[in-house]
């Protein structure tokens, strides 16, 4: 399998500047298109502030942080590039009028991943003519830390380039899953919202504060969820009979909860409960401080589960 580590970034906001934050971690080149120079500096503050992250988790090596090559054009980025991620903004014209700019000017083997998180697939491709390199590679926030990427080919495009997307990802340290069907929203991000969707339910219907719905989950099956997905789980929940004997015990009452499950609108009245809810921690400092205290929180789980060995 070809070694890539000739990487081009497109689009480093949140989700770009913590991608190469990663591929830097691991001596990758990295090249970035990035047009705007306050941009580019807080891509570099960026890089800085994760590097003692990526080194706690053994993740970078180096005791200095990597450095991005800015580059003025898309085209010149990808030139060499022998992996692209692209996160330009999740809006299709603006995808499509950068797909139409690089696709002439890649290398032949290279593997171009989006990690378009609401688009799909076949939407992307439709500038392209040749669409069969493209795939996705959709993240979970942030990417230097969260270890998923779902990887999706349809029948335009070559399991090749497919194969070669996760083998990257796992040169990387990632943990990729593999969509056999594209779905809207695909599927890590699909259960959050099934999730979410009922957590504004129970808020709208007075059930409990946004607050405490939120401690239900951080206090309870989320801290599960880090080790196993809920179908492992509910398989260890019955003893020696697994999800045989859980099915038979608790699927009448499964059943009855998702006949009871809300379909709440996302309408001002939604909105206004989930920010009212979150007030107190809304404001620019304190998003901050919560995004340092989540970030510490996965480096200490992540750290606790690989000693405790694989995750599965």
């Amino acid at each position: 399998m070809q070694d890539r580590n000739n990487v081009a970034v497109l689009g480093t906001g949140v989700i770009g500047a913590s991608w190469a934050a990663l591929f830097l971690a691991f001596g990758k080149r990295v090249t970035a298109f990035e047009p705007i120079e306050r941009a580019r500096e807080s891509v570099v503050s960026f890089v800085e502030n994760a590097w003692p992250d990526l080194i706690e988790l053994g993740l970078a090596t180096n005791p200095l942080p990597g450095k991005v090559s800015f580059r003025e054009t898309a085209t010149d980025a990808v030139t060499e590039a022998d992996f692209v991620q692209e996160c330009l903004p999740e809006v299709l014209a603006i995808k499509h009028g950068l797909y139409r700019d690089i696709e002439p000017h890649l290398r032949r083997d290279a593997v171009v991943a989006s990690s378009a998180s609401g688009l799909t697939l076949s939407e992307l491709q439709k500038p392209w003519n040749d669409p069969s390199r493209l795939v996705l590679g959709h993240p979970f926030n942030p990417p230097h830390l969260v270890p998923l990427v779902e990887v999706l080919g349809n029948e335009r495009t070559d399991e090749d380039a497919v194969v070669a997307a996760e083998a990257f990802y796992a040169s990387v340290g990632k943990t990729t899953i593999r969509l056999q069907k594209e779905v809207p929203g695909h599927v890590a991000n699909r259960l959050q919202a099934a999730l979410w969707r009922e957590a504004i339910h129970l808020a709208r219907e007075g059930v409990a504060s946004v607050e405490d719905i939120d401690k239900a989950v951080s206090a309870g099956p989320g801290l599960r969820w880090a080790l196993m997905g809920p179908t492992g789980l509910f398989n260890l929940a019955a003893g020696d009979g697994g999800i045989g004997e859980f099915c038979n015990r608790y699927g009448r009452s499964f059943a009855r909860w998702w006949g009871e499950l809300g379909q709440p609108d996302f309408d001002d009245e939604t909105r206004l409960v989930v920010e009212r809810g979150m007030r107190a921690a809304s404001d620019a400092d304190a998003i901050r401080e919560l995004s340092g205290q989540r970030d510490r929180k996965l480096i200490a789980v992540l750290q606790a589960v690989s000693r405790a060995g694989d995750s599965g």
